[in-house]
Protein backbone atom coordinates (compact mmCIF):
# COMPACT_ATOMS: atom_id res chain seq x y z
CA UNK A 1 0.00 0.00 0.00
CA UNK A 2 2.75 2.48 0.97
CA UNK A 3 4.60 1.81 -2.30
CA UNK A 4 1.41 2.44 -4.29
CA UNK A 5 0.80 5.69 -2.44
CA UNK A 6 4.36 6.89 -3.09
CA UNK A 7 4.10 6.11 -6.80
CA UNK A 8 0.70 7.80 -7.02
CA UNK A 9 1.81 10.95 -5.21
CA UNK A 10 4.95 11.19 -7.39
CA UNK A 11 2.76 10.90 -10.49
CA UNK A 12 0.26 13.45 -9.17
CA UNK A 13 3.03 15.85 -8.19
CA UNK A 14 4.37 15.83 -11.76
CA UNK A 15 0.92 16.33 -13.31
CA UNK A 16 -1.09 18.33 -10.76
CA UNK A 17 1.40 20.43 -8.78
CA UNK A 18 1.84 22.92 -11.63
CA UNK A 19 -1.91 23.46 -11.90
CA UNK A 20 -2.19 23.93 -8.14
CA UNK A 21 0.69 26.42 -8.07
CA UNK A 22 -0.92 28.34 -10.95
CA UNK A 23 -4.26 28.66 -9.16
CA UNK A 24 -2.65 29.58 -5.84
CA UNK A 25 -0.42 32.17 -7.54
CA UNK A 26 -3.52 33.72 -9.04
CA UNK A 27 -4.94 33.90 -5.49
CA UNK A 28 -1.81 35.13 -3.66
CA UNK A 29 -0.07 37.00 -6.51
CA UNK A 30 3.29 36.14 -8.11
CA UNK A 31 4.96 38.13 -5.34
CA UNK A 32 3.97 35.24 -3.06
CA UNK A 33 4.99 32.37 -5.34
CA UNK A 34 6.89 30.80 -2.41
CA UNK A 35 3.67 30.69 -0.40
CA UNK A 36 1.86 28.99 -3.28
CA UNK A 37 4.60 26.36 -3.55
CA UNK A 38 4.55 25.78 0.22
CA UNK A 39 0.78 25.16 0.15
CA UNK A 40 1.25 22.58 -2.61
CA UNK A 41 4.05 20.84 -0.70
CA UNK A 42 1.96 20.80 2.50
CA UNK A 43 -1.03 19.40 0.60
CA UNK A 44 1.01 16.49 -0.72
CA UNK A 45 2.47 15.78 2.73
CA UNK A 46 -1.08 15.77 4.13
CA UNK A 47 -2.15 13.42 1.33
CA UNK A 48 0.60 10.91 2.01
CA UNK A 49 -0.04 10.86 5.75
CA UNK A 50 -3.83 10.64 5.40
CA UNK A 51 -3.92 8.09 2.60
CA UNK A 52 -1.66 5.72 4.55
CA UNK A 53 -4.27 5.67 7.33
CA UNK A 54 -7.54 5.95 5.42
CA UNK A 55 -6.68 4.68 1.94
CA UNK A 56 -6.55 6.41 -1.42
CA UNK A 57 -9.68 8.46 -2.23
CA UNK A 58 -11.76 7.83 -5.35
CA UNK A 59 -10.52 11.07 -6.96
CA UNK A 60 -7.02 11.83 -5.60
CA UNK A 61 -6.53 14.99 -7.67
CA UNK A 62 -9.82 16.52 -6.49
CA UNK A 63 -8.88 15.57 -2.91
CA UNK A 64 -5.58 17.44 -3.25
CA UNK A 65 -7.32 20.49 -4.73
CA UNK A 66 -9.76 20.58 -1.82
CA UNK A 67 -6.95 20.39 0.76
CA UNK A 68 -4.97 23.12 -1.02
CA UNK A 69 -8.09 25.30 -1.22
CA UNK A 70 -8.71 24.95 2.54
CA UNK A 71 -5.07 25.74 3.34
CA UNK A 72 -5.29 28.81 1.10
CA UNK A 73 -8.42 29.97 2.95
CA UNK A 74 -6.55 29.67 6.26
CA UNK A 75 -3.64 31.73 4.90
CA UNK A 76 -5.99 34.44 3.60
CA UNK A 77 -7.74 34.68 6.96
CA UNK A 78 -4.41 35.10 8.73
CA UNK A 79 -2.98 37.57 6.24
CA UNK A 80 -5.86 39.63 4.86
CA UNK A 81 -4.49 42.73 6.61
CA UNK A 82 -0.82 41.92 5.97
CA UNK A 83 1.23 44.24 3.76
CA UNK A 84 2.71 41.14 2.10
CA UNK A 85 -0.63 40.24 0.52
CA UNK A 86 -2.35 42.59 -1.90
CA UNK A 87 -6.11 42.06 -1.99
CA UNK A 88 -6.89 45.41 -3.62
CA UNK A 89 -6.94 43.79 -7.05
CA UNK A 90 -10.60 43.63 -8.18
CA UNK A 91 -10.29 39.88 -8.83
CA UNK A 92 -9.06 39.25 -5.26
CA UNK A 93 -10.84 41.93 -3.25
CA UNK A 94 -13.77 39.65 -2.40
CA UNK A 95 -11.37 37.19 -0.74
CA UNK A 96 -11.07 39.55 2.23
CA UNK A 97 -14.71 39.18 3.25
CA UNK A 98 -15.89 36.12 5.17
CA UNK A 99 -19.25 36.48 3.41
CA UNK A 100 -17.72 35.89 -0.01
CA UNK A 101 -14.44 34.07 0.72
CA UNK A 102 -15.65 30.47 0.35
CA UNK A 103 -17.78 31.17 -2.74
CA UNK A 104 -15.05 33.11 -4.52
CA UNK A 105 -12.46 30.46 -3.60
CA UNK A 106 -14.65 27.76 -5.16
CA UNK A 107 -14.65 29.75 -8.41
CA UNK A 108 -10.84 29.72 -8.49
CA UNK A 109 -10.78 25.91 -8.35
CA UNK A 110 -13.24 25.20 -11.15
CA UNK A 111 -11.86 22.52 -13.45
CA UNK A 112 -12.59 24.44 -16.66
CA UNK A 113 -10.47 27.44 -15.53
CA UNK A 114 -7.47 25.60 -14.07
CA UNK A 115 -5.92 24.81 -17.48
CA UNK A 116 -6.14 28.48 -18.44
CA UNK A 117 -4.46 29.46 -15.17
CA UNK A 118 -1.59 27.10 -15.98
CA UNK A 119 -1.18 28.72 -19.39
CA UNK A 120 -1.27 32.19 -17.85
CA UNK A 121 1.49 31.12 -15.48
CA UNK A 122 3.54 29.85 -18.43
CA UNK A 123 3.34 33.30 -20.00
CA UNK A 124 4.44 34.84 -16.70
CA UNK A 125 7.41 32.45 -16.50
CA UNK A 126 8.45 33.47 -20.04
CA UNK A 127 8.46 37.20 -19.36
CA UNK A 128 10.75 39.17 -21.70
CA UNK A 129 13.01 40.28 -18.87
CA UNK A 130 13.67 36.77 -17.55
CA UNK A 131 16.66 34.97 -19.10
CA UNK A 132 16.01 31.78 -21.14
CA UNK A 133 17.85 29.66 -18.55
CA UNK A 134 15.71 31.06 -15.76
CA UNK A 135 12.53 30.60 -17.81
CA UNK A 136 13.28 26.90 -18.25
CA UNK A 137 14.27 26.54 -14.58
CA UNK A 138 11.11 28.27 -13.36
CA UNK A 139 8.77 26.24 -15.57
CA UNK A 140 10.39 22.95 -14.55
CA UNK A 141 10.28 23.89 -10.86
CA UNK A 142 6.87 25.54 -10.54
CA UNK A 143 4.81 23.95 -13.30
CA UNK A 144 6.37 20.52 -13.87
CA UNK A 145 7.08 19.40 -10.31
CA UNK A 146 10.86 19.07 -10.69
CA UNK A 147 13.02 19.53 -7.62
CA UNK A 148 16.06 21.84 -7.66
CA UNK A 149 18.25 18.72 -7.47
CA UNK A 150 16.59 17.20 -10.56
CA UNK A 151 16.97 20.43 -12.53
CA UNK A 152 20.61 20.73 -11.46
CA UNK A 153 21.25 17.16 -12.60
CA UNK A 154 19.52 17.70 -15.94
CA UNK A 155 21.69 20.73 -16.76
CA UNK A 156 24.83 19.64 -14.93
CA UNK A 157 25.04 22.53 -12.56
CA UNK A 158 24.79 22.88 -8.80
CA UNK A 159 21.65 23.11 -6.71
CA UNK A 160 23.04 26.41 -5.47
CA UNK A 161 23.06 27.79 -9.03
CA UNK A 162 19.47 26.64 -9.58
CA UNK A 163 18.41 28.13 -6.24
CA UNK A 164 20.00 31.46 -7.16
CA UNK A 165 18.20 31.50 -10.52
CA UNK A 166 14.89 30.81 -8.80
CA UNK A 167 15.58 33.42 -6.12
CA UNK A 168 16.38 36.12 -8.70
CA UNK A 169 13.26 35.31 -10.70
CA UNK A 170 11.04 35.32 -7.63
CA UNK A 171 12.56 38.65 -6.56
CA UNK A 172 11.66 39.97 -10.03
CA UNK A 173 8.08 38.79 -9.48
CA UNK A 174 8.00 40.33 -5.99
CA UNK A 175 9.26 43.70 -7.17
CA UNK A 176 7.19 43.89 -10.34
CA UNK A 177 4.10 42.00 -9.14
CA UNK A 178 3.80 40.34 -12.55
CA UNK A 179 0.23 39.25 -13.18
CA UNK A 180 -0.23 35.86 -14.85
CA UNK A 181 -2.43 36.65 -17.83
CA UNK A 182 -2.91 36.03 -21.53
CA UNK A 183 -1.16 38.61 -23.71
CA UNK A 184 -3.25 41.12 -25.61
CA UNK A 185 -4.03 40.45 -29.27
CA UNK A 186 -1.05 42.38 -30.62
CA UNK A 187 1.44 40.52 -28.38
CA UNK A 188 -0.16 37.08 -28.41
CA UNK A 189 1.81 35.54 -31.29
CA UNK A 190 5.16 36.92 -30.12
CA UNK A 191 4.65 35.78 -26.54
CA UNK A 192 3.28 32.38 -27.58
CA UNK A 193 6.45 31.94 -29.64
CA UNK A 194 8.52 32.67 -26.51
CA UNK A 195 6.61 30.03 -24.52
CA UNK A 196 6.92 27.56 -27.39
CA UNK A 197 10.67 28.18 -27.61
CA UNK A 198 11.05 27.40 -23.90
CA UNK A 199 8.98 24.23 -24.24
CA UNK A 200 11.12 23.10 -27.17
CA UNK A 201 14.31 23.81 -25.19
CA UNK A 202 12.99 21.44 -22.52
CA UNK A 203 12.16 18.84 -25.20
CA UNK A 204 15.59 19.14 -26.83
CA UNK A 205 17.34 18.64 -23.51
CA UNK A 206 15.25 15.51 -23.00
CA UNK A 207 15.79 14.17 -26.51
CA UNK A 208 19.53 14.75 -26.75
CA UNK A 209 20.83 15.81 -23.37
CA UNK A 210 23.87 18.04 -23.65
CA UNK A 211 24.57 17.99 -19.95
CA UNK A 212 23.36 14.79 -18.32
CA UNK A 213 25.05 11.39 -18.19
CA UNK A 214 21.77 10.15 -19.72
CA UNK A 215 21.40 10.93 -23.42
CA UNK A 216 17.59 10.67 -23.27
CA UNK A 217 15.56 12.18 -20.42
CA UNK A 218 12.01 10.84 -20.82
CA UNK A 219 10.77 12.95 -17.91
CA UNK A 220 11.71 16.12 -19.81
CA UNK A 221 10.19 14.79 -23.04
CA UNK A 222 6.91 14.01 -21.28
CA UNK A 223 6.69 17.45 -19.70
CA UNK A 224 7.47 19.28 -22.95
CA UNK A 225 4.79 17.34 -24.83
CA UNK A 226 2.31 17.90 -22.00
CA UNK A 227 2.92 21.68 -22.01
CA UNK A 228 2.77 21.77 -25.81
CA UNK A 229 -0.61 20.05 -25.76
CA UNK A 230 -1.92 22.73 -23.41
CA UNK A 231 -1.06 25.36 -26.03
CA UNK A 232 -2.76 23.29 -28.73
CA UNK A 233 -5.94 22.90 -26.70
CA UNK A 234 -6.46 26.58 -25.93
CA UNK A 235 -8.34 28.63 -28.55
CA UNK A 236 -5.97 31.58 -28.07
CA UNK A 237 -2.72 29.66 -28.55
CA UNK A 238 -3.68 26.92 -31.04
CA UNK A 239 -1.68 28.47 -33.87
CA UNK A 240 -0.10 26.77 -36.92
CA UNK A 241 3.39 26.92 -35.39
CA UNK A 242 2.08 25.40 -32.14
CA UNK A 243 0.73 22.39 -34.04
CA UNK A 244 3.93 22.19 -36.11
CA UNK A 245 6.07 22.13 -32.96
CA UNK A 246 3.94 19.31 -31.56
CA UNK A 247 4.35 17.39 -34.83
CA UNK A 248 8.12 17.83 -34.62
CA UNK A 249 8.23 16.61 -31.02
CA UNK A 250 6.11 13.55 -31.80
CA UNK A 251 8.20 12.60 -34.86
CA UNK A 252 11.38 12.78 -32.79
CA UNK A 253 9.91 11.09 -29.71
CA UNK A 254 8.62 8.21 -31.87
CA UNK A 255 12.21 7.05 -32.41
CA UNK A 256 13.60 7.19 -28.87
CA UNK A 257 13.28 3.46 -28.11
CA UNK A 258 15.67 2.62 -30.95
CA UNK A 259 18.33 5.25 -30.22
CA UNK A 260 20.15 3.42 -27.42
CA UNK A 261 21.21 -0.20 -26.97
CA UNK A 262 20.86 -2.22 -23.75
CA UNK A 263 24.12 -0.73 -22.44
CA UNK A 264 22.94 2.83 -23.05
CA UNK A 265 25.21 3.30 -26.07
CA UNK A 266 24.04 5.37 -29.05
CA UNK A 267 22.66 3.53 -32.08
CA UNK A 268 23.11 5.67 -35.19
CA UNK A 269 20.11 6.35 -37.43
CA UNK A 270 21.50 4.06 -40.14
CA UNK A 271 21.63 1.12 -37.70
CA UNK A 272 18.37 1.64 -35.82
CA UNK A 273 15.68 -1.05 -35.75
CA UNK A 274 12.83 0.83 -37.40
CA UNK A 275 10.30 -1.75 -36.27
CA UNK A 276 10.76 -0.27 -32.78
CA UNK A 277 9.67 3.17 -33.90
CA UNK A 278 6.34 4.16 -32.41
CA UNK A 279 3.96 4.16 -35.39
CA UNK A 280 1.11 5.61 -33.33
CA UNK A 281 3.23 8.62 -32.40
CA UNK A 282 4.25 9.11 -36.02
CA UNK A 283 0.55 9.14 -36.91
CA UNK A 284 -0.09 11.57 -34.06
CA UNK A 285 2.67 13.80 -35.38
CA UNK A 286 1.16 13.61 -38.85
CA UNK A 287 -2.22 14.63 -37.42
CA UNK A 288 -0.64 17.68 -35.77
CA UNK A 289 1.14 18.49 -39.04
CA UNK A 290 -2.17 18.49 -40.90
CA UNK A 291 -3.58 20.89 -38.32
CA UNK A 292 -0.52 23.12 -38.84
CA UNK A 293 -1.26 23.43 -42.56
CA UNK A 294 -3.36 26.57 -42.45
CA UNK A 295 -2.53 30.24 -42.63
CA UNK A 296 0.02 31.95 -44.83
CA UNK A 297 3.14 31.64 -42.71
CA UNK A 298 5.67 28.80 -42.47
CA UNK A 299 7.67 28.57 -39.27
CA UNK A 300 10.94 26.79 -38.57
CA UNK A 301 8.85 24.17 -36.73
CA UNK A 302 6.95 23.40 -39.97
CA UNK A 303 10.15 22.77 -41.92
CA UNK A 304 11.94 20.85 -39.17
CA UNK A 305 8.85 18.67 -38.74
CA UNK A 306 8.85 17.99 -42.49
CA UNK A 307 12.50 16.90 -42.26
CA UNK A 308 11.78 14.65 -39.29
CA UNK A 309 8.79 13.15 -41.13
CA UNK A 310 10.99 12.21 -44.09
CA UNK A 311 13.18 10.19 -41.73
CA UNK A 312 10.11 8.58 -40.13
CA UNK A 313 8.62 7.36 -43.41
CA UNK A 314 11.84 6.02 -44.96
CA UNK A 315 11.61 2.20 -44.93
CA UNK A 316 15.39 1.95 -44.59
CA UNK A 317 18.23 4.40 -44.13
CA UNK A 318 19.28 3.80 -47.73
CA UNK A 319 15.82 4.80 -48.94
CA UNK A 320 15.91 8.16 -47.16
CA UNK A 321 14.92 10.93 -49.56
CA UNK A 322 18.03 13.07 -49.04
CA UNK A 323 17.36 15.43 -52.00
CA UNK A 324 13.97 16.35 -50.55
CA UNK A 325 15.52 16.83 -47.09
CA UNK A 326 18.11 19.14 -48.66
CA UNK A 327 15.27 21.15 -50.23
CA UNK A 328 13.74 21.56 -46.78
CA UNK A 329 17.09 22.67 -45.34
CA UNK A 330 17.40 25.23 -48.12
CA UNK A 331 13.96 26.55 -47.13
CA UNK A 332 15.00 26.58 -43.47
CA UNK A 333 18.19 28.45 -44.36
CA UNK A 334 16.17 31.26 -45.93
CA UNK A 335 14.21 31.97 -42.74
CA UNK A 336 16.69 30.86 -40.06
CA UNK A 337 20.24 30.70 -41.45
CA UNK A 338 22.00 29.94 -38.17
CA UNK A 339 25.22 27.93 -37.78
CA UNK A 340 23.51 24.74 -36.50
CA UNK A 341 20.94 24.74 -39.30
CA UNK A 342 23.70 25.18 -41.86
CA UNK A 343 25.84 22.49 -40.24
CA UNK A 344 22.93 20.03 -40.38
CA UNK A 345 22.41 21.01 -44.00
CA UNK A 346 26.08 20.29 -44.69
CA UNK A 347 25.61 16.76 -43.36
CA UNK A 348 22.91 16.22 -46.01
CA UNK A 349 25.15 17.76 -48.69
CA UNK A 350 27.79 15.17 -47.76
CA UNK A 351 25.23 12.34 -48.01
CA UNK A 352 24.21 13.42 -51.52
CA UNK A 353 27.36 14.80 -53.13
CA UNK A 354 30.17 13.05 -51.28
CA UNK A 355 33.28 14.03 -49.33
CA UNK A 356 35.16 16.20 -51.82
CA UNK A 357 32.23 18.48 -52.59
CA UNK A 358 31.30 18.71 -48.89
CA UNK A 359 34.84 19.79 -47.95
CA UNK A 360 34.77 22.48 -50.64
CA UNK A 361 31.45 23.76 -49.33
CA UNK A 362 32.69 23.72 -45.72
CA UNK A 363 35.78 25.76 -46.60
CA UNK A 364 33.63 28.35 -48.42
CA UNK A 365 31.02 28.62 -45.66
CA UNK A 366 30.78 31.89 -43.67
CA UNK A 367 29.78 29.75 -40.66
CA UNK A 368 33.05 27.81 -40.48
CA UNK A 369 34.39 29.81 -37.52
CA UNK A 370 31.15 29.22 -35.61
CA UNK A 371 31.29 25.50 -36.41
CA UNK A 372 34.81 25.21 -35.02
CA UNK A 373 33.33 25.67 -31.54
CA UNK A 374 30.84 22.80 -31.93
CA UNK A 375 31.45 19.10 -31.47
CA UNK A 376 29.09 18.13 -34.33
CA UNK A 377 31.35 19.92 -36.84
CA UNK A 378 34.34 17.78 -35.94
CA UNK A 379 32.18 14.68 -35.87
CA UNK A 380 31.10 15.45 -39.45
CA UNK A 381 34.73 16.07 -40.47
CA UNK A 382 35.64 12.70 -38.96
CA UNK A 383 32.99 11.03 -41.13
CA UNK A 384 34.16 12.87 -44.24
CA UNK A 385 37.82 11.96 -43.66
CA UNK A 386 37.16 8.33 -42.66
CA UNK A 387 37.71 7.02 -46.20
CA UNK A 388 40.24 9.67 -47.25
CA UNK A 389 42.64 10.35 -44.38
CA UNK A 390 42.24 8.20 -41.27
CA UNK A 391 44.66 10.29 -39.23
CA UNK A 392 42.64 13.45 -39.90
CA UNK A 393 39.49 11.47 -39.14
CA UNK A 394 40.87 10.34 -35.77
CA UNK A 395 41.99 13.90 -34.91
CA UNK A 396 38.54 15.21 -35.80
CA UNK A 397 36.75 12.60 -33.69
CA UNK A 398 39.10 13.32 -30.78
CA UNK A 399 38.38 17.06 -31.04
CA UNK A 400 34.64 16.32 -31.12
CA UNK A 401 34.94 14.18 -27.97
CA UNK A 402 36.74 17.03 -26.20
CA UNK A 403 33.93 19.47 -26.99
CA UNK A 404 30.86 17.37 -26.12
CA UNK A 405 29.63 17.07 -22.54
CA UNK A 406 27.58 13.95 -23.26
CA UNK A 407 29.12 10.70 -22.02
CA UNK A 408 27.08 8.74 -24.57
CA UNK A 409 28.44 10.91 -27.39
CA UNK A 410 32.00 10.46 -26.11
CA UNK A 411 31.58 6.66 -26.16
CA UNK A 412 30.19 6.78 -29.70
CA UNK A 413 33.13 8.87 -30.89
CA UNK A 414 35.57 6.48 -29.24
CA UNK A 415 33.94 3.60 -31.12
CA UNK A 416 34.36 5.49 -34.37
CA UNK A 417 38.05 6.03 -33.62
CA UNK A 418 38.50 2.33 -32.94
CA UNK A 419 36.76 1.46 -36.21
CA UNK A 420 39.41 3.44 -38.09
CA UNK A 421 41.83 0.64 -37.20
CA UNK A 422 44.81 2.89 -36.48
CA UNK A 423 45.58 1.33 -33.10
CA UNK A 424 46.46 3.26 -29.95
CA UNK A 425 48.34 6.52 -30.10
Amino acid sequence: MEGNINRLTNHLFRHEAGKMVSVLTKIFGTENLDVAEDVVQDSFVTAMNTWKLKGIPANPAAWLYRVAKNKAIDIIRRNKHSVDFDFTDPERELLKSEYTLATVMDQYWKEDTIQDDLLRMMFACCHDEISPESQVTLILKTLCGFSSAEIAKAFVTTEDTISKRLYRTKEFFRERKIKPEFPNTTELKYKTDAVLKTIYLIFNEGYNSTHSDQLIRKDLLDQAIYLGKLLCQNPMTKMPETFAAMALMYFHAARIESRLDSDGDIILLADQDRSRWNKEWIEEGNSFMNKAAYGDGISTYHIEAAIAYEHCIAETFEKTNWPRILQYYDMLATIHPGPIVMLNRMTVVYKIYGAEFALEEINKSPFKKDWENHYLYYSLLGEIYSDRDKTKARNSFNKSAQLTKSEAEKKLLQRKIEQLGLGKT
